[in-house]
């Protein structure tokens, strides 16, 4: 990077964290990408002229807002809610809800940021945001769910709609929390419209959503693995989390050859050298899904796994690790485990769950590695199918839906592939996301004006 740019830089996030004081986890997000498109901004004056990025990192919307509800003993609870909706260049705003205790706004506002950027990656006509609340539906009865779901969405509707904003799910949000989401804007709204993706089969939603984002992690995986001549077969796989990404990533990663040996959640995580396979998913899914149980509970139907309580699995020797749980749950001493471990691939299944220092013993080391931006834009690709199907009134085929994710996926890739070529012919992935995402992002703000 030359003076000029890294003055461009160093300039641009001091003005970014003195107006977004204290929001560390937006500056990171920030940070990566202004760091690898500021070349080709500052080789283009018009984009530094219009303030393209500038206009980017400041969302069109923050909607922050109170939602009361009773618990199951008559006792009050006051949650914040959240909506931030970032940029709509390119379309309505499209970004899921979390439900999570450590919810805050600079976590909205860094989820909102990449959202931008990722649906830009898959090419369809969709805009940035993120919601959410710092509610979190663990130990909560379906009851309780229901009444705080219909109190956030009691404000919430009034700033979302099928052409303006269309909400999906995220952590703590799945399909029941998307029914009774829907149930009250049905209501209040007195329509029925695709204005949440993510909705049962019966009612709108789309075959293959929950898979989305895990199978698409893993189709992006094979793309990367292609480039050095390798595949899933035989190889050991460490995955986080245990949530809808970590399932469909680790069941798809099974399919494909690979031995799954890890799986977590906040509190700690499972090992099984023996590997998944399809009777212990089956188990995870209902554990998960049904029961709303923790991973730790895995090791008493299988006794040959080790569950290791308050830890996080990169210690274990790997080929291949997908992190699919949180954001910055992989940092320098989890990197450096990882690549002693033998790990030559990493792909992000959630949103920025690397840090800084990570990314970098990653690169020093030669690992394929990608952004969830690119990695982990199944999911609201697939979300995007369901809105077209929306749209038309039908529903096309889990056939149809795989094979339009398998080609969003392979386009992101070569877009990842155009724009990351480094001179030695390695791929920077991150360099490539972020280029191919703001480019058209950036063409469409500057043909659409000052707004």
């Amino acid at each position: 990077m030359d003076r000029f740019t890294k003055n461009y830089v160093d300039s641009f996030m001091a003005d970014v964290i003195a107006k977004n004081p204290g929001e560390r986890e937006f500056h990171q997000a920030v940070r990566e990408v202004v760091e690898s498109v500021a070349p080709y901004i500052t080789s283009y004056p018009q984009l530094m002229d219009l303030k393209i990025m500038e206009r980017i990192v400041e969302p069109e919307r923050v909607i922050l807002f109170r939602v009361p509800w009773m618990d199951d003993r008559g006792e009050i609870h006051i949650n914040r809610g959240y909506r931030v909706q970032m940029n709509s260049a390119l379309g309505p705003y499209k970004g899921g809800i979390r439900f999570h205790e450590s919810v805050n706004l600079s976590i909205m506002k860094f989820l909102a940021f990449e959202q931008t950027f990722k649906n830009s990656l898959t090419t369809l006509p969709m805009g940035g945001a993120k919601g959410g609340s710092d509610f979190s539906p663990k130990g909560r009865s379906d009851n309780e769910v229901m009444r705080f779901c219909q109190s956030f969405m009691t404000e919430l509707q009034r700033h979302i709609g099928a052409d303006t904003d269309v909400p999906a799910g995220d952590i703590g949000v799945g399909g029941r929390e998307i029914g009774f989401l829907f149930g009250q804007y049905k209501r209040l709204r007195d329509e029925f419209t695709g204005t949440l993706t993510g909705k049962g089969l019966a009612w709108g939603g789309s075959l293959l959503r929950p898979e989305a984002t895990g199978y698409g992690l893993c189709y992006f995986t094979e793309s990367m693995l292609k480039t050095r001549g390798e595949s899933f077969a035989g190889k050991t796989v460490l995955i986080s989390g245990a949530g809808n990404v970590a399932q469909y990533a680790a069941q798809k990663a099974m399919r494909l050859g690979a031995k799954v040996v890890t799986l977590s959640d906040s509190n700690g995580f499972i090992y099984d050298p023996d590997g998944l396979d399809e009777e212990k998913m089956q188990f995870v899914f209902t554990l998960k899904n049904i029961r709303r149980g923790r991973i730790k509970e895995y090791v008493s139907a299988y006794p040959n796994a080790v569950y290791y309580p308050d830890e996080r699995p990169w210690t274990i020797p790997c080929d291949i690790a997908l992190p699919c749980a949180t954001q910055n749950e992989i940092e320098e001493q989890d990197a450096r485990h990882l690549v002693d471990g033998g790990c030559f691939c990493v792909a992000e299944g959630a949103n920025m769950p690397s840090t800084p220092e990570a990314i970098a013993i990653f690169h020093q080391n030669g690992l394929l590695y990608s952004p969830g931006k690119a990695s982990n834009a199944g999911g609201v690709a697939t979300s995007g199918l369901e809105m077209s199907q929306n749209s038309m009134r039908r529903k096309w085929t889990a056939e149809e839906v795989d094979a339009q994710l398998r080609r969003i996926m392979a386009d992101i890739h070569a877009a990842c592939v155009k724009y990351g070529t480094q001179e030695d012919g390695s791929v920077n992935y991150v360099k490539g996301a972020n280029i191919a995402g703001f480019i058209k992002v950036a063409d469409a703000m500057s043909d659409q004006g000052l707004v």
